[in-house]
C-alpha cells in the first residue's frame, strides 16, 4: 500500500513541471536573430538571453559569466 501510495505521489509531482524548455532552443533563436551570434561575447550573450529565454540584465549576465562570456 506505501509503494502505490509513493508511486502515485511521484506522478502527481512529475506532472506537476509547467516548464516548457526545449533543450537546445536557444541556440537557435540567438542564431535566428543574431547572424555571427558568438556566446563567449558578453554583450550578444546578455542580448540574446533577453530576447530568447525572458531573462533580465542580472539573471543573464550572471548565466553568461558561468557560460564563460568576457
Amino acid at each position: 500500500m506505501r509503494l502505490v501510495a509513493v508511486l502515485i505521489f511521484a506522478l502527481m509531482t512529475a506532472a506537476c513541471n509547467q516548464e516548457q524548455d526545449i533543450t537546445g532552443s536557444t541556440p537557435v533563436c540567438a542564431m535566428r536573430n543574431y547572424t555571427s551570434y558568438n556566446p563567449r561575447d558578453m554583450n550578444q550573450c546578455v542580448a540574446a538571453c533577453k530576447a530568447c529565454d525572458h531573462g533580465n540584465t542580472v539573471t543573464c549576465t550572471t548565466s553568461c559569466t558561468l557560460k564563460g562570456a568576457h
